[in-house]
This record gives structure tokens, sequence and C-alpha cells, in this order.
């Protein structure tokens, strides 16, 4: 356990179990340096404790750098729940998070991801007021957060094919829930060429219809002859596996922890395929929730999301100054924010 808080330098990882509903929860904090930790609530079938563990420091880790790069003041963490099995009462779980969430003290702000529903935040916002992202605060982070990539995405067509715009470009995505399809919804407006893919075939046959596109098997997207690949699912798809088998150029996805190793950043660089750093394409859902509890209005949210571009844009060229990958360079000028050396390219919540 301390090996996976070392690695991914964690300060803290609470565990809550709760026997009457069947709770078992994670909440790791990455740092509270820049302020609280806020991060979604995960609620995954993991397969055993390990995985649950190294998702949920990997992923708080990725939240304090999202957050120091945005230029928010706050700071990173992330929980996981791991599913029990069905049938379980599913609002008493939520609630039994909540109560978990609130014994932190206000440390942890917990909001939507992979598993959890607006529906799920609800409950959980029963037993605790440290929730973003429910019913009663009337903010949905998943359009910002397609907003954000579809930005990012600008940046990188520009960066690695020297032109503007997705037209005529195809694009496989993968992953097709509420960013993902979203973004495939975006992409079809703006003249792209689409093929889709998601764990569950009959979701992707459904907006391959409505989009008049193509779909393949969840497993053949990394075998598309495409100009760009979108990971808009889970983690660690870009490995020492996939990898060897990608067709694109340019890689722009909304998925947390695309890469499954720090070594997979440099296979894609010395195969010629861009890849631009997850946790800044998906920041827009975070920007969003801390505006919004800012009583800043949608045109100042909006204008701030697309400022990925431009922050991508300048991480990129420093990136190809250095000679070194967009990830390393991200987290660089993350851990330069996080140490108190603000990053020049660091945003500024208006």
């Amino acid at each position: 356990m301390f090996a996976t808080l070392e690695q991914t330098d964690v300060a803290e990882l609470h565990q809550f179990r709760d026997p009457a509903t069947g709770l078992r929860a994670l909440i790791a904090l990455h740092s509270t340096r820049l302020g609280p930790a806020l991060g979604g609530c995960r609620c995954l079938p993991y397969p055993d404790e390990h995985t649950a563990l190294n998702d949920v420091c990997r992923l708080a880790r990725g939240m304090s750098y999202k957050a120091a790069l945005a230029g928010l003041p706050l700071g990173g963490g992330k929980a996981v729940i791991m599913e029990p099995e069905k049938p379980y009462n599913r609002a008493a779980l939520y609630r039994a998070f909540g109560d978990a969430v609130n014994r932190l003290g206000g440390r942890y702000i917990t909001a939507m991801d992979a598993g959890t529903e607006i529906t799920d935040l609800d409950q959980v916002a029963t037993q605790t007021r440290h929730v973003w992202g429910f019913s009663g605060d009337g903010m949905d982070p998943s359009p910002y957060t397609a907003l954000g990539v579809f930005a990012a995405l600008d940046a990188g067509i520009r960066h690695r094919f020297q032109r503007h715009g997705a037209r005529g470009l195809h694009i496989a995505i993968q992953g097709l829930g509420h960013v993902g399809s979203q973004l495939a919804l975006m992409l079809a407006r703006a003249g792209a060429r689409l093929t889709l893919a998601d764990l569950d075939p009959r979701r992707a046959h459904r907006l391959a219809d409505r989009l008049n596109t193509q779909w393949v098997p969840a497993d053949s997207i990394y075998d598309v002859n495409c100009d760009i690949f979108m990971p808009c699912a889970l983690g660690g798809v870009l490995n020492a596996d996939t990898i060897p088998r990608l067709q694109a150029g340019l890689i722009v996805g909304a998925a947390n922890n695309q890469l499954a190793s720090d070594d997979d950043a440099q296979r894609l660089r010395e195969r010629g395929i861009l890849y631009t750093p997850d946790y800044l394409n998906n920041a827009g859902g975070l920007i969003s929730l801390a505006l919004g509890h800012r009583q800043k209005d949608n045109g100042v949210i909006r204008q701030q999301v697309i400022g990925i571009g431009h922050t991508l844009s300048q991480l990129l060229d420093e990136a190809a100054r250095h000679q070194i990958s967009p990830a390393q360079m991200a987290d660089r000028q993350a851990e330069q924010r996080l140490q108190g050396e603000t990053g020049k390219h660091a945003w500024k919540v208006a």
C-alpha cells in the first residue's frame, strides 16, 4: 500500500466500510496545499483492492495537476467505491459514502465520475455539503468537459497538422458516455468523419446511426486508420500493447489516466504520435464547478474553458523547445505550481 502512495506522491488515504450498505470506499488526498481537494467519485466493480488503490491514487494525483495547471485554488483528491454485487440499495450506499465524505470536514469535495450519476450525488448531498455538481447546485460539468476537450483538439490539430478545424479529418472516438457522446455530436457538426466504439455495442450502434457514421467493436478502435484518436472511456488504454496498433498522428482525449505508465508517453513520442496531456484536455468540468461556486456566469466560465486551447498550444511549444514529451512538460509545470512556483502558463481565475 505505501509503495503505491509513494509512487503517486499521495499524502493521505482514507478507507471506509459500512457493512449495512456494503460500502467499501477509498478516498485519496494527493495535495491540499492550494485548497481543498476536489475530485469525483468513481463507482466500479473493481476486481480487487489493489486495482482500486492504484486507480484512486493515480486519479488523485491527476486532479492535483489539473487544478494546478488551471490556476485554481483547489487541491487534488479522488474517491472510489468498490461496487457491491447486485442487487444492493444504491441510495443507501451513496448516503453512507456521503457520511464518509462528511467525516473529512471539507478537506475533500466530491463530484461525478465514472459509475456515479447526479441522482447518486443527490443522495450524498443529504449527508454532507461537500459535494459539487448535484441537482441542488444545478451544475453539470460534462458539457464543459466536452467543450474543453474540443478546444484542446483544435490546438492539437494546429500543432500537429498545421491547419484549423476538424472538417474532413477522420477521428476515432473510444467511449460514448456523457462526454464522448457530446464530442461526437460536436465533431459531426464540425464536419469530421467519425468512427465510434464503446464497450456497449448497442450504444455505439445507436449513435452511429444517428450521425450517419460508422462504428466498430470496442477493441478494434485501436486499429482504425485515422488522423486522430480520442480516448474518452476509462484509463490505462495507452500502453505497450495498444500503442503499436495505433494509426493516428494525434491523441486528444477526455479520459483520465490514459497512459498506463510514464514510459508510454515516450513510446508515443518515438512513434511520432502527438499526445496531449489528459488532465489539461479535460479540465473544463473542474473549471466550471470551481467558477460556478464563485457565482460566475456562463459566459465567463465558457471563456475560461475555451482557454484550455491556448494553454495547450503554449505547452506544446514548450515541450518541443525542450525536446520532451508534452506529458513530461505538463507534469513539470503542475509540480512547479504545487511547490509554490506559479507556472507562467497557469490560468488566472477571473
